[in-house]
């Protein structure tokens, strides 16, 4: 064996060697995201447990958790559920509504405090509850379902790359990224489309006890400020967080301050030592790989 050829397997055993231990250390990062919780009370009256529903839904798991072990925990009086999202997944927030709706039915009252922000998904969620309050420039609404699909068929041209599908089935491969979309896909993926919106607006319209003809107004995708969706009928009243927390007190007759009920994340050391990086690296893989192809989300700035 050559010098040469010796130097040469040396660097490409030494490129093989940083290529796995980045794989690892990032699927580390990914893997250690996930931190555990703790339970803490803030204040020492009655109990009123906080739940957050924060940025895109992805999943409901974590928030469906929360509102059942709240549901179920006799100290707790009532919920606040703070709700600051474009929205997400259709199924994640239908998930997430069903709880909210069952505990509110089951005699435990959910409050919604609105943030910047709860539209789609994320006012999808907040019909279930009890009472919605929404500051003045809160943005909600955005009463619609979007499917979004990547092409990617000239791009691969562009590299010489091929990719042959083999199916049965004339719509199997319907909204394919390597092929691109026919007429007869766009209308099958569009009566999907208007099924899911259904969906939502027989949720807003019996919710909020509108007529149809009032819904059909208003579910058209268009976001409103908290002072014009309370003249809609959309949300209940005005109000920022504090004031959310006195009206769940009020529902329950709890008398002075009640004690505030919360998750707090316990950050794993990856966490704690790459901090921003974690985080960056996690949305990256949430946008990538777990972005569902039907969503109630609001696609302008959040």
């Amino acid at each position: 064996m050559t010098k040469s050829t010796k130097w040469f397997l040396a660097i490409l055993a030494l490129l093989a060697i940083v290529v796995v231990g980045f794989s690892i250390l990032l699927m580390a990062l990914v893997a250690d995201l996930p931190s555990r919780t703790e339970v803490v009370t803030y204040g020492s009256g009655e109990k009123i447990a906080v739940i957050e529903v924060i940025g895109i839904i992805y999943d409901s798991e974590e928030v469906v958790r929360q509102i059942k072990d709240r549901r179920s925990d006799e100290s707790i009086r009532a919920i606040l559920l703070r709700i600051d999202s474009p929205g997400g997944g259709v199924v994640a927030s239908q998930e997430i509504y069903e709880e909210v709706r069952k505990t509110r039915d089951e005699g435990k009252p959910v409050v919604v405090s609105m943030g910047s922000l709860a539209a789609s998904g994320g006012y999808y969620i907040a019909c279930g509850a009890t009472r919605l309050v929404a500051n003045r420039g809160t943005l909600t609404g955005s009463i619609g379902v979007i499917g979004e699909f990547l092409q990617l068929r000239d791009a691969l041209n562009k590299l010489g790359i091929d990719v042959r599908t083999i199916k049965s089935g004339r719509l199997k491969d319907a909204g394919s990224a390597v092929r691109d979309m026919t007429r007869e896909d766009e209308q099958y993926f569009q009566q999907i489309m208007d099924d899911v919106h259904r969906q939502f607006i027989d949720v807003v319209e019996r919710e909020r006890d509108f007529t149809h003809e009032k819904i059909l107004e208003v579910s058209d995708g268009r976001v409103f400020t908290g002072e014009q969706a309370v003249e809609i009928g959309l949300v209940d009243t005005l109000g920022t967080f504090e004031d959310a927390v006195t009206i769940a007190a009020g529902l329950v007759g709890i008398e002075g301050e009640p004690a505030l009920v919360r998750e707090r994340r316990r950050h794993g050391w990856l966490e704690r030592a790459f901090g921003e990086a974690v985080e960056t690296v996690a949305g990256l893989k949430r946008e990538l790989m777990d972005r569902p192809i039907l969503s109630f989300r609001f696609v302008g700035p959040s």
